[in-house]
């Protein structure tokens, strides 16, 4: 009697088909875990700043290098801006994250639902009137017909500066306006190609700094005009000095209106709880990088009308009881 043998063995061609799929599968689950592995991409945020030589650029600058170290999972940058009211544009449009505006550049309404949210009162700005030591120029009224810059396009130098021109009579053509920023503004009162220019900053500009150490100048006083500022435009006006120890020039008193760090009304509310919380931790080093950015405090940093502090804001200045 004859026996078969019988095998397990599957044919060749089960066998390659088994060990493919096999490959495939080790594949598959390797990927898998690569995904799962695979760091997330960074947060982008952009800071919408202005001049290099003035104080939001310092600022942002020192605000990035914060958020870089202390914030995982976060890349903070800044942009150069004209300043405040593109500042407001770019962060209202998504363009960036975080941008610096003074105060009266904001609507006092909105009429579409807000866009941009208050993360922190920072600092007051001042208006400065800038011109030559020896020059004719010594009050806003002897502006009239001369060449004189009054802000870049998009800046909240320009509104204020425009604004003040209006209530001391000399808006149209009583002024022979240019609309330069602040370091062409300083490059164009040395060259003569201008008799005055317009900045507002905190103090000290380090662009005016640099300028009144290297020729004789002066700055007009302003003060007359806080007032009927107040009375046309409202009430975020108000009047503070500038004294010879800022930039060892005469001192004067002159036009000063809140500067607010804005957010995206979109932005998640943890991140933006834990930029008020560095913002508001950090006073002492965003102070070395300029001095009006340590002179926050939580308990001025929450009086931010006309906007609304975003919820992350508002909730670490709750837990913080400024």
């Amino acid at each position: 009697m004859h026996r078969v043998s019988r095998t397990s063995s599957s044919p060749p061609g089960c066998r390659r088909t088994a060990a493919l799929l096999t490959l495939l599968l080790a594949v598959a689950l390797t990927g898998a875990a690569s995904c799962r592995d695979a760091p997330a991409e960074p947060v982008p945020i952009r800071i919408a700043t202005g001049s290099p030589t003035a104080v939001y650029y310092a600022f942002g600058q020192s605000l990035a290098a914060i958020l870089n170290r202390e914030l995982p999972g976060v890349r903070a940058s800044v942009v150069i801006t004209a300043a405040s009211a593109e500042n407001v544009r770019l962060v209202g449009s998504g363009a960036a994250e975080l941008g610096f505006t003074q105060a009266d550049v904001l609507p006092t309404t909105t009429t579409d639902g807000p866009t941009v949210d208050a993360v922190a009162r920072v600092y007051d700005d001042q208006l400065h009137l800038v011109t030559t030591g020896g020059g004719p120029v010594r009050t806003v009224a002897d502006l009239r017909g001369r060449r004189v810059s009054v802000g870049a396009p998009g800046s909240g130098t320009e509104i204020t500066a425009t604004r003040l021109l209006e209530v001391a009579r000399l808006g149209g053509d009583e002024v022979r306006r240019e609309r330069l920023g602040l370091d062409d503004s300083v490059l164009a009162l040395r060259a003569g190609r201008i008799d005055a220019f317009f900045f507002s900053g905190g103090l000290p500009v380090r662009g005016i700094e640099q300028l009144a150490g290297r020729s004789a100048t002066r700055i007009v006083d302003l003060g007359e005009w806080t007032e009927p500022l107040r009375a046309r435009y409202g009430q975020v006006y108000v009047s503070r000095d500038i004294p010879r120890s800022v930039y060892g020039v005469d001192p004067v008193t002159t036009v000063a209106n809140p500067n607010y760090l804005v957010v995206r009304a979109d932005l998640p509310e943890r991140l933006v709880r834990d930029v008020t919380r560095l913002l508001m931790e950090r006073r002492a080093e965003l102070g070395a990088a300029h001095p009006a950015a340590g002179r926050m405090s939580p308990r001025s940093a929450i009086a931010t009308a006309p906007l609304s502090l975003h919820p992350g804001a508002a909730a670490w200045y709750r837990a913080a009881k400024p």
